[in-house]
């Protein structure tokens, strides 16, 4: 594995599940960013990371309701 896979970590967690949109109720990521992640650069996971951190929140906000 290069530096650069290791810079950033994968968000899997190992409890993978996707729902109807193909996004996994583990990592919060879609189907399309899982099957990227390995080809991904840094910048690019940053952004996954990002988008998964909006919809873990966005998915917490709909359980609170």
């Amino acid at each position: 594995m290069s530096k650069s896979q290791d810079a950033v970590p994968s968000p899997c967690v190992r409890n993978c599940c996707l729902n109807e949109q193909d996004i996994c109720l583990g990592c919060f990521r879609s189907l399309e960013e899982i099957c990227g992640w390995s080809q991904a650069d840094d910048q690019k996971r940053k952004q996954i990371l990002a988008n998964t951190a909006q919809r873990r929140m966005n998915s917490s906000r709909k359980k609170s309701r």
